[in-house]
C-alpha cells in the first residue's frame, strides 16, 4: 500500500484534499521538478484557450480549415483520417481560435483527455473544437517539438494527469494547463530533441501519403475513384427485392449501394465473397467483472484502428485468466476484424502479436489461400470504401451496430490482378514500416527529455546523439 504524509499547509496552497493528487509518485514528479530550473508554460505561449462552442456539423465541409477534435489528437502527430473542415468564412466568424503549425492542442474532455498533439505543417491553420484547449506557442522562444516532448516525457504527461479534475466528469482547466512546469535546457540539447520529432513528423506523413496511394490504387482499378455515394429521397424498388434481400428498411436499397455492387460485380477480374476467401473465428466476452487494472491486455473494439493496437482507456485480464482463454489468443499472419460498435476496423497482424485476448466483438480471420489474394491487401480492402459502404447497408436500420458473421462472410471481395495486389502490399508495408519509424523517434525524443532531467543534458545528448545514428541508419536500411 502506498501512502503520503502531507503537511495542512500544503493543501492549502494546492486548494486540494483529494488523496491521489499527493500520491508518492506525483510528490517524488514536484520534488523533481523543483530541483531544476523551470520556467511555466504560460511563459511559452500567447494564449491557451477553449475552442468555437456550439458549432453546428451542418458547418462541416470536405476541405478548407482542419477543425481539431478530440479525434485527431489520439496520435502526437495528428490523425487526419477523419478530420472534418470549415470553409474560410466560417473560420474568420471564429479567428480567435485560428492556430498554425507548431501550435499545441490537448483533449480537455472525454475518454482520452489529457491527449496532446502539435500541428503539422500539413495546413496553414487551424480551428478547434470546444472540447479541445488550444495553445499557441511563442516559436521565438521555444522549438514546438522538444515542447512536444517535453509534455509527452512522463515530467510533462504526470503533471497533466495530476491536474485533471478527479470528481465528476474529468476535465482540463486553462489555468492548470499555463502552470505546467517546463525544465530549462540549453538550445544544443532542444534542438537535437526538436529535429527528433520534426522528423517523426515526415515519416508521419510519408506513411499516410503511402497508405492513400495504395487505397487509390484499388479505388482507381475498380473505376471509384472520383466515386461520390449520394442518398436519393426517393426511388422505386420491386417487391421480390425486399423477398430475396429478407429486408424492408428503405435504407437498405439507397440505389448508392446497387451502384457499388454492380462496380465491384462487374470487375473485369473478378470477385469472391469473403466467407470464401479466410477462416473465420469468433472471439470472447469474459464480462466487465474479470477487467483489472493491469495483466494482459483485453483488446476491445476501441483498441483496435486499421494502423495498429492501441491502449486507449485499456482494460487487463488476469494471467490466471489468460491461460483460460489462451486458445483465443491472435497469431502472426491473421487480420483482426471489428464486427460490433464500429464494424469494419480491420488489421493486419505483419508480426508476432503480444498476448492478448481480443473480444466478442472482434473476429479473428486466416487468409486461406495466400496465392490468391495478399493479405495487406485484403485488409486495405476492407477498410476501403468498397467493403465499408457494403458494411453501412448491412447494420443500417439497427438499433445497435452489430454486423452479423453470415454478412461478413457474404461481403464481396474484388480480386485485383497479382501484381497490383503486390504493388498496394508493398506501399502498405512501407506505410507501416515509416509508422513505426516515426513513433521510434517519438519515443527516443522522450526518453531524451527524461534522461536529461534525471541524469544530467551532457549524458542525455551523448545517448541522443547515438541513437540518433543508430535510428537513422535503421530508416536508411530498411527503406532500401
Amino acid at each position: 500500500m502506498q501512502y503520503s504524509i502531507v503537511d495542512k499547509s500544503r493543501l492549502q496552497d494546492n486548494l486540494r484534499i483529494d488523496a491521489e493528487f499527493y500520491s508518492p509518485d506525483f510528490l517524488s514528479l514536484t520534488e523533481k521538478l523543483n530541483s531544476k530550473k523551470a520556467d511555466l508554460l504560460r511563459d511559452y505561449i500567447y494564449f491557451a484557450k477553449k475552442g468555437i462552442f456550439d458549432l453546428s456539423p451542418d458547418l462541416y465541409v470536405t476541405h478548407g480549415i482542419p477543425l481539431i477534435r478530440t479525434s485527431e489528437i489520439k496520435d502526437p502527430l495528428i490523425d487526419f483520417s477523419s478530420t472534418a473542415f470549415l470553409e474560410e468564412n466560417t473560420h474568420e466568424t471564429n479567428k480567435k481560435t485560428e492556430l498554425n503549425p507548431g501550435d499545441i492542442v490537448f483533449t480537455k474532455i472525454g475518454a482520452y483527455i489529457g491527449d496532446i498533439a502539435v500541428l503539422p505543417p500539413k495546413y496553414k491553420k487551424y480551428n478547434f473544437s470546444q472540447n479541445v484547449i488550444g495553445a499557441k506557442v511563442r516559436k521565438d522562444k521555444i522549438k514546438s517539438g522538444f515542447l512536444l516532448a517535453f509534455l509527452l516525457s512522463k515530467y510533462g504527461n504526470k503533471q497533466i494527469k495530476r491536474v485533471i479534475m478527479l470528481s465528476g466528469q474529468g476535465k482540463l482547466e486553462l489555468e492548470d494547463i499555463k502552470n505546467i512546469k517546463i525544465v530549462v535546457f540549453d538550445e544544443k540539447t532542444k534542438s537535437l530533441i526538436h529535429n527528433l520529432v520534426t522528423e517523426a513528423e515526415g515519416l508521419k506523413e510519408n506513411s499516410v501519403d503511402l497508405y492513400k496511394e495504395a487505397e487509390q490504387i484499388l479505388l482507381s482499378e475498380l473505376g471509384l475513384a472520383n466515386w461520390k455515394p449520394k442518398r436519393q429521397l426517393s426511388f422505386v424498388k420491386n417487391f421480390s427485392d425486399t423477398e430475396s434481400a429478407d429486408r424492408i428498411d428503405a435504407e437498405y436499397f439507397q440505389p448508392m449501394y446497387d451502384d457499388l455492387i454492380e462496380k465491384v460485380a462487374q470487375y473485369g477480374n473478378g470477385y469472391q465473397k469473403l466467407g470464401d476467401l479466410v477462416s473465420i473465428k469468433k472471439c470472447i466476452e469474459p464480462g466487465s467483472e474479470a477487467y483489472q487494472e493491469n495483466g494482459v491486455p483485453f483488446l476491445r473494439v476501441s483498441n483496435l484502428s486499421k494502423f495498429g493496437v492501441n491502449n486507449d482507456n485499456q482494460q487487463y485480464i488476469s494471467e490466471l485468466l489468460y491461460e483460460e482463454l489462451k486458445n483465443y489468443q491472435p497469431e502472426q499472419g491473421e487480420i483482426l476484424l471489428s464486427k460490433d460498435a464500429t464494424p469494419g476496423i480491420a488489421f493486419y497482424l505483419n508480426n508476432e502479436p503480444e498476448k492478448m485476448i481480443p473480444s466478442g466483438g472482434i473476429l479473428r480471420m486466416k487468409v486461406k489461400d495466400v496465392k490468391a489474394i495478399y493479405p495487406e491487401y485484403l485488409t486495405l480492402a476492407l477498410n476501403s470504401v468498397v467493403v465499408q459502404k457494403q458494411i453501412e447497408r448491412d447494420i443500417g436500420g439497427s438499433v445497435i451496430n452489430h454486423w452479423l458473421v453470415d454478412q461478413v462472410k457474404k461481403t464481396l471481395i474484388p480480386i485485383l490482378p497479382e501484381s497490383i495486389q503486390k504493388d498496394i502490399s508493398d506501399k502498405i508495408a512501407d506505410s507501416f514500416l515509416k509508422r513505426e519509424q516515426s513513433k521510434k523517434l517519438l519515443d527516443i525524443a522522450k526518453r531524451g527529455v527524461e534522461m536529461a532531467i534525471e541524469q544530467n543534458e551532457e549524458e542525455a545528448t551523448r545517448w541522443l546523439n547515438e541513437e540518433v545514428n543508430h535510428a537513422s541508419s535503421s530508416i536508411h536500411l530498411e527503406s532500401r
